[in-house]
């Protein structure tokens, strides 16, 4: 069974950075796709960015383009959410996820299969 745990969440002003982490367990995911998704309390979950796992192939959500990178270490089985220039309006919790196979885009939620339980990021003005 897959498992994802996310770390790194926490309270930043704006302008700032943090970086959430991802550890994902139980298969090998070269044929993944693990994605980042949040919300926001009274939101629904929104696509934040996505990653082909095995060619490392990347996409994000026109609110955080320039601002967030996703990138994955492959010996750590980690996916990383870079995410710089926070806003107030970043604030949400994100949640890690993963889809079997490669869709294109992955910013579809109801495509993946496995969620992690999520990281509370707060960005204060």
């Amino acid at each position: 069974q897959v498992q994802l745990v996310e770390s790194g969440g926490g309270l930043v002003q704006a302008g700032g950075s943090l970086r959430l982490s991802c550890a994902a367990s139980g298969r090998t995911f070269s044929s993944y796709t693990l994605g980042w998704f949040r919300q926001a309390p009274g939101k629904e979950r929104e696509f934040v960015a996505a990653i082909r796992w095995s060619f490392g192939s990347t996409y994000y959500a026109d609110s955080v383009k320039g601002r967030f990178t996703i990138s994955r270490d492959s010996a750590k089985n980690t996916v990383y959410l870079q995410m710089n220039s926070l806003k107030p309006e970043d604030t949400a919790v994100y949640y890690c996820a993963a889809d079997r196979i490669w869709r294109g885009v992955g910013a579809q939620a109801s495509e993946y299969n496995y969620w992690g339980q999520g990281t509370q990021v707060t960005v204060s003005s």
